[in-house]
């Protein structure tokens, strides 16, 4: 298929969707999404705060009545509903993927928006084959007692999303939670707002009854607190950093909600010394630079056995010196600008940080440009496990290189982190293969590759890195209660 990026394409949505409308604020409030590619603004969007929170929950709440239309409509329906938005992300890849680049800034290409446009209508049509396939059990338990088990919804479901992947992270939260029959209020990010919103209208396009899914633009501080706040809202799901994780689980917690979260990482990627060692290199630099290196896992620690240490960071230079990085339209570009000033000023501190403490910066290290918020692709060797740059989530294009000498050693520092989202090892040698994924405590682990994340397979973090699984059959149960029905079969009326 050809794809043609729309540099301009047209703001179609910039309302808040509530019971299937687009409104305004109930405030009037708007802000400004910005092209992080120029710093200039896109246009002005609504600004959810508490009182659309409420009315959105009302929404929700109602549409989850007994004997409403959805509650009432068959799981069949349901899927064929999810299958439509499937099709219609399809239909309008080429739209979405230009909205998606001009709003977030990632790269117009396969491995960038359209990449993710296709991803996201896989997610829906896996999850439409889910619908009517959540079912319970019969358990054959003591006594005269007929006993199952009934896999019923949550119920209203609050969900907030980061700006890092916007139309993804919409989408690996609502198609679970509505394969499963739950009703569903959305924050997205304030950077990142425009791609969800028109999500929400192929939605109401494809025939959800109103209520189902509601979607609001908005801060942190203010609709995001309302929302994991709101006694009406039965589940929160999270994606974003660990610090705001906790607020969220702090305010849940309150009325005992149900919480998942996936945050932060800082993810180890091991090479041995049996491996290609060019073939590696590029996957090694991919998985720490992917989406401008805005990726909870991202592979940015990378560990090399000492025998090919100094070959490895010498071809790793030189690949970071040809990535291109400009205007996220062209097809020849890999990284595409940061998402904001602040997270680009926050990435340029900890390389400095790098610099000082003693780590060889052996490519980029700098701003890239002086229009838009580019970082130039960073290549650090000689990097120690106590440095900052070792230690804390960069999210950005930058790759530190560690030097190590048996599995052992490498897999108590790769574990040497509060964070635990993902891992990788590269060898040809099967036992050290196995050995590191069973040591590594991480929630996904790659071998001889990176990034295989995929609709059926689960995704999710160890310790500080989160709680719950996104994706696959176990992205179910986080919006699946389980009811015990036990029958007393030896009842009589007199």
């Amino acid at each position: 298929m050809d794809f043609k990026p729309v540099r301009q394409p047209e703001i179609k949505y910039t309302k808040l969707f509530i019971n299937n409308e687009f409104v305004d604020s109930v405030s009037g409030k708007t802000f400004p999404t910005l092209n992080p590619a120029t710093g200039e603004k896109i246009c002005d969007v609504q600004e959810a705060d508490k009182a659309d929170v409420d009315k959105a929950v009302a929404a929700a709440k109602k549409a989850f009545e007994l004997g409403s239309p959805y509650r009432t409509m068959d799981a069949s329906a349901r899927g064929r509903l999810l299958g439509k938005v499937a099709d219609l992300l399809e239909r309008d890849v080429n739209y979405i993927a230009s909205l998606e680049t001009l709003d977030n800034g990632k790269a117009f290409a396969l491995n960038g928006s359209i990449g993710d446009t296709f991803f996201c209508a896989n997610v829906f049509r896996y999850y439409a084959g889910w619908s009517d396939k959540i079912q319970g059990k019969t358990i054959p338990v003591d006594g005269s007692f007929f006993a199952f088990t009934r896999h019923e919804p949550v119920g209203v479901c609050g969900q907030i999303i980061p700006w890092n992947y916007p139309l993804l992270m919409a989408t690996w939260k609502i198609a679970p939670a509505i394969a499963a029959g739950n009703v569903v209020v959305m924050k997205t990010a304030e950077q990142t707002p425009l791609s969800a919103l028109y999500l929400a209208s192929l939605i109401k396009e494809a025939g959800f009854p109103p209520g189902v899914v509601n979607i609001l633009s908005g801060y942190g501080p203010t609709a995001g607190a309302a929302l994991s706040n709101h006694p009406d809202v039965n589940k929160v799901a999270f994606t974003g950093s660990t610090e705001i994780g906790k607020i969220v689980m702090a305010a849940a917690s309150k009325d005992v909600k149900r919480v998942t979260l996936e945050l932060g990482g800082k993810s180890p990627l091991v090479v041995f010394d049996d491996v290609d060692v060019d073939s590696v290199v590029a996957q090694a630099q991919e998985a720490c630079m992917t989406n401008m290196g805005q990726c909870c896992c991202a592979g940015t620690r990378t560990f090399v056995h000492e025998n090919i240490y100094d070959e490895f960071v010498t071809k790793s230079r030189e690949l970071a010196l040809k990535r291109k990085t400009g205007d996220p339209f062209e097809s020849t570009t890999i990284n595409g600008p940061q998402i904001d000033d602040e997270q680009m000023n926050k990435i340029l501190d900890l390389i400095e940080s790098g610099k000082k403490e003693g780590a060889k910066c052996e490519a980029g290290g700098e701003r890239h440009g002086d229009k838009g918020y580019f970082i130039k692709p960073t290549v650090f060797s000689d990097v120690q496990d106590n440095m900052r740059i070792a230690k804390e989530e960069i999210f950005g294009p930058v790759q530190q290189i560690f030097k190590f000498k048996t599995l052992e050693e490498v897999l108590e520092r790769a574990n040497d982190t509060s964070y635990g989202l993902a891992a990788a090892v590269f060898t040809t040698d099967i036992n050290k293969a196995l050995l590191f994924s069973q040591g590594i405590k991480a929630g996904s682990c790659w071998v001889n590759c990176y990034l295989a994340i995929s609709p059926q397979g689960p995704f999710g973090g160890f310790k500080m890195s989160g709680l719950g699984r996104e994706l696959g059959e176990y992205g179910l149960q986080n919006y699946i209660e389980v009811k015990n029905v036990s029958i007393d079969t030896t009842f009589r009326r007199f």
